[in-house]
């Protein structure tokens, strides 16, 4: 291979990206059809196919960046900005939902009952499991930042630690959030204070299970020996997601669930 003038990684042609848009397609496709009580056949294709891209994208993106060393700090500018420009755009994706929750909350229609919560709604209680997801995700940010100088300070052993006790307390939450769905006397159908409840704390939670798959990727890729004290930037990536994630909570409970209630 002829010798680069230039700090830039001209990325090689990938399949994934053409076959993740058709798994994609494959699983909205899926979900559509499974929400009007069809086979959920196509569903699990979707998501099965969706899963096998996303491990192997990963892993040639790790392969470039940890042993081909095509990461240069340059590159790494660069997906800094990508991932700083994705989290405003995810930022911007729940304004939508808390614009919704304000319009139909600070001025309820005689429809509702010209009050809020609508007539006939009963509404989780603030202080009880939300408050104890309120503290999981708060001790989950705290454990989330010890292992980063924990990598930053090249103490592997802690990191490793800090790391599995931030995924756990991601799991955590997901399984308090599901017995709490299960246990609602509302449903998404019950007026626009359930869609809004659970559009918003729905996406919460789907965002919630994504940035655990996203730490538990860099926990694995943590035991692997693929982290430097100064060439971590998969890591930081995941964790400034997981913050985001944290601080979109704090808004969804203040809002919706206290303020809302």
């Amino acid at each position: 291979m002829a010798h680069q003038a230039h700090s830039y990684h001209m990325v090689d042609p990938s399949p994934w990206p053409i076959f993740g848009a058709a798994a994609a397609l494959l699983t909205t496709s899926g979900l559509v059809m499974w929400f009007h009580h069809h086979s959920s056949q196509l569903l699990s294709l979707g998501l099965l196919s969706m899963a096998l891209i996303m491990l192997q994208w990963w892993r040639d993106i790790v392969r470039e960046s940890t042993f081909q060393g095509h990461h240069t700090p340059t590159v790494q500018k660069g997906l800094r900005y990508g991932m700083a420009l994705f989290i405003t755009s995810e930022a911007f994706f729940f304004l939508g939902f808390f614009w919704a929750f304000f319009h139909s909350s600070l001025a309820p229609t005689p429809e509702l009952g010209g009050q809020w919560p609508p007539t006939g709604i009963e509404p989780l209680n603030p202080m009880e499991v939300p408050l104890l997801n309120t503290a999981i995700l708060l001790a989950s940010g705290i454990t989330v930042t010890w292992a980063h100088h924990s990598i930053s300070e090249g103490t592997r052993n802690q990191a490793i630690q800090a790391l599995t006790m931030t995924v756990l307390l991601g799991l955590y939450f997901t399984a308090l959030q599901a017995m709490e769905y299960h246990e609602t006397s509302f449903s998404i159908a019950d007026s626009v204070y359930g869609s809004t409840f659970f559009v918003a704390t729905g996406f919460h939670g789907l965002h919630v299970i994504i940035g655990s798959s996203f730490l538990l990727i860099c926990l694995l890729r943590l035991m692997k020996f693929h982290f430097t004290q100064n060439h971590h930037f998969g890591f930081e990536a995941a964790a400034w997601y997981w913050h985001f994630v944290d601080v979109i909570w704090l808004f969804l409970y203040m809002s919706i669930y206290w303020w809302g209630s």
